[in-house]
């Protein structure tokens, strides 16, 4: 990618001189973008064509409907780049339909449950029994069960999306939740069998938001086909890896597949679903008018960009260094003596097990965050701390992969982190940290202008 860093000041200079609060706000943003080190697993450095064709004159748009068929007029060059950008993730991912209205992953989820599942009325604040799955009480006869669904529980790695009862999804429908088994960290496919045989649910979704492991999706269209269910995979994390040929891929499993396209996709912020042939129309229909009304087509512009950054021979290099970084900081984590869950990791992420002895992840993660260091905290399996502490922070390599860290500094990391999990409370530490992380950054950005 030849520019990875936001645009220059002779882009914003109009901004400057109309909301130059925002214009202030918006530096700060990339100072901290180059002194900092972001391991946060769900972000990235987006192309400088990617940013030119999100601030475009697409923005201004109105373009209700699919290409050639809009119930405005003047869309004849919107209907170019959105059938662009359809065209290329057809032709990324091997899939047979594809709508890139989604405005973001969680969006999408919504849009694949409303074209395959009946709802259920949405339950009130006082059914405990309803967020339980339990089984209406007589009393309840304004209660309509929505359509079962077998997905990862949030606790255990999955996303708000796949049925938490604060979600509209958990609202809505009958969601049944998997985990991980307490002993590896990972799948089990076997009880994740036993549930579906159990429950009967009307579609799985597989896929996660803080799971290092390869998915085996060939396991989860052998379960829903033994209880005939649809699949859908939620691939929002590991799409560039897919792209990139670094993870095996979804899209001949699933009935739907749906996604980001930030992350590891290294595009802008939204969603797009992919689905076989016969659920094409329902899916766009669940889109719009469903569950939205005016695409941005701005952003369909810059997935399209990203979607062509991703079909070029080089991204398979980078899809593939990001799982090496993500392994190299795993093995300097445990070199440290952290805890991570699952041993290690497949993918891009790396979720560290701090222990319900140890700091909070909201402490470790603070800490590091005033270290120089950017991450999340987050939940780990079996966890019994709050969602505001943790026991948990998740970390992960597709931005720092983007601006050209390798393993040797993947290296450095873990030694940098290992250092501020065993004293965040310490201010001595914690700035001799950020000197080194200061350099760190310092080297990997003349490397990268050299």
């Amino acid at each position: 990618m030849a520019t990875l860093l936001p645009a220059g000041r002779a882009a914003q200079c109009a901004l400057a001189q109309e909301d130059p609060e925002v214009y202030a706000a918006i530096l700060h943003e990339e100072r901290r973008l180059l002194d900092k080190v972001q391991l946060i697993a769900s972000e990235n450095y987006v192309s400088q064509a990617v940013l030119e064709a999100t601030g475009s004159v697409l923005t201004q748009k109105y373009a209700e409907g699919l290409p050639g068929r809009r119930y405005y007029q003047g869309c004849e060059w919107i209907d170019r780049v959105e059938r662009l950008a359809i065209d290329r993730a057809r032709r990324l991912f091997g899939a047979d339909h594809a709508n890139v209205q989604p405005h973001s992953g969680s969006q999408a989820n919504q849009a694949v449950y409303f074209a395959a599942l009946q709802p259920g009325d949405t339950a009130p604040a006082s059914a405990d029994w309803y967020r339980r799955g339990d089984t209406a009480p007589a009393s309840a006869d304004w209660y309509r069960r929505g359509d079962t669904v077998l997905a990862m529980d949030l606790a255990e790695g999955g996303h708000l999306t796949h049925g938490s009862p604060v979600n509209l999804s958990g609202r809505l429908y009958r969601f049944v939740h998997y985990g991980v088994d307490r002993a590896t960290g990972r799948l089990d496919y076997e009880a994740i069998a036993r549930l579906a045989r159990a429950h009967r649910p009307k579609l799985i979704v597989a896929g996660a938001t803080a799971y290092p492991r390869v998915i085996d999706f060939a396991a989860f269209r052998r379960i829903a086909d033994e209880v005939e269910a649809l699949l859908m995979v939620d691939m929002a994390h590991i799409a560039g890896l897919v792209a990139g040929g670094a993870h095996p891929s979804p899209v001949p499993h699933a009935d739907f597949v749906s996604s980001s396209t930030h992350k590891t996709l290294r595009g802008p912020r939204g969603g797009m679903i992919l689905c076989r042939e016969g659920w094409a129309r329902a899916l766009d229909r669940a889109v719009f008018p469903g569950t939205q009304g005016g695409p941005l087509e701005h952003v369909i512009a810059a997935k399209a960009v990203a979607f062509a950054e991703a079909l070029r021979p080089d991204f398979a290099l980078y899809a593939r260094a990001i799982v090496a970084n993500a392994r190299a900081l795993a093995e300097a984590l445990l070199a440290e003596g952290l805890n991570l869950v699952s041993g290690g990791t497949d993918n891009h992420l790396i979720l560290v097990d701090l222990g319900p002895d140890g700091p909070t992840g909201a402490a470790v993660a603070a800490a590091l965050d005033e270290a120089g260091i950017v991450c999340n905290k987050n939940a780990v399996p079996g966890d019994t701390r709050p969602p505001n502490q943790t026991s948990g922070i998740r970390l992960g390599t597709p931005a720092v992969t983007t601006l050209g860290y390798g393993p040797r500094e993947m290296a450095t990391l873990g030694r940098l982190i290992g250092a501020v999990v065993r004293a965040p409370g310490d201010a001595a530490v914690l700035a001799r940290v950020r000197a080194d992380v200061r350099r760190l950054t310092t080297a990997v950005g003349e490397r990268a202008l050299a």
